[in-house]
């Protein structure tokens, strides 16, 4: 019997407080990783660093046992999908786009990741999602846009950057899809680990050519050791694990914390303030998740 493409068999049932959980400390993570590439590019290459926190990212995970279980033949070729559009393609994508495109607004244009997913999931499973869950991905992303109005006012986005990004976010939506199966069977960290690795093979190439081009600053190395350890390695598999229990889209809407948590941690360090436009949207995007972790309906 050959294995589903997507979340069929993923559990349906409303979130609970491991689901919620993951979900926040997802969120907070993947909040800061833009930041971390930005600081990363400042000084490396966008090659060196997309090699290296897929790297760091495979080598935090292999001392864990249950990272390095067998993998049967015929799901190679699926682990390696996950590893070109979830890994390899998109850390490669977001270190160029930040070469020109400020990290707040990679991070937002993210946001997408959930409607994609959707979208890759009714194609794969040949069936309409359900209501709730459409409507809370819906929901939420209309209440990004109307958080991220105000950001976008003089913010370096420059069109070649905002492809980049979006080619990414496409890849986010086939991965998130091909992995909820494998994590069923093999367990998030394991599929993930064996991601990165093969990862790390394909953008070999690109680091090597683009080494010379990179000045190894502390700052810059030191944000791609967090980007790489916790940032892609810890983070994903925590992902993969959500994706696994609640199916890819329904995990994609940790990335609608990212600006909440960008806001959220302006007016606590920074004294920043906030627009009622972003207090809406905040408003919206929490209703939206929660609608959108209701149970699905048979």
């Amino acid at each position: 019997m050959s294995r589903p493409l997507t979340n069929i068999g993923s559990r349906p049932a409303a979130y609970g407080p491991t689901e919620w959980g993951l979900t926040a400390v997802i969120g907070v993570i993947w909040g800061s990783a833009f930041l971390w590439i930005a600081i990363g590019v400042d000084s490396l290459a966008p090659g060196v660093v997309a090699l290296g926190r897929v790297t760091l990212g495979a080598l935090g995970l292999v001392g864990f046992s249950r990272a390095r279980k067998t993998i049967n033949r015929s799901d190679w070729v699926r682990i390696s999908a996950v590893a070109l559009f979830g890994n390899a393609g998109p850390a490669l994508l977001f270190a160029i786009a930040e070469t020109e495109l400020d990290s707040a607004v990679a991070g937002m244009l993210t946001s997408a990741a959930p409607i994609m997913s959707l979208i890759v999931a009714s194609l794969f499973l040949r069936r309409l999602p359900g209501a709730a869950q459409t409507i809370g991905i819906s929901l939420g992303f209309g209440g990004i846009v109307l958080m991220t109005i105000p950001s976008l006012q003089g913010a370096d986005a420059a069109p070649t950057g905002v492809m980049l990004v979006l080619i990414a976010v496409v890849g986010y939506g086939i991965s998130g899809n091909l992995l909820v199966p494998l994590q069923q069977q093999y367990g998030g960290i394991a599929v993930t680990m064996w991601a990165l690795i093969i990862s790390t093979i394909m953008l070999l190439p690109f680091g090597i050519a683009t080494w010379s081009e990179s000045e190894f600053t502390i700052p810059s190395v030191l944000a791609v050791v967090i980007l790489g350890v916790l940032g892609t390695g810890i983070v994903r598999s925590l992902a993969a694990t959500l994706a696994g229990r609640v199916g890819a889209a329904r995990m994609s809407t940790t990335t609608y914390l990212i600006p909440v948590t960008a806001i959220a941690l302006g007016v606590l360090f920074r004294g920043e303030t906030v627009g009622p436009l972003a207090l809406a949207g905040v408003l919206i995007v929490i209703s939206g998740a929660f609608l959108a972790s209701r149970a699905e309906k048979a």
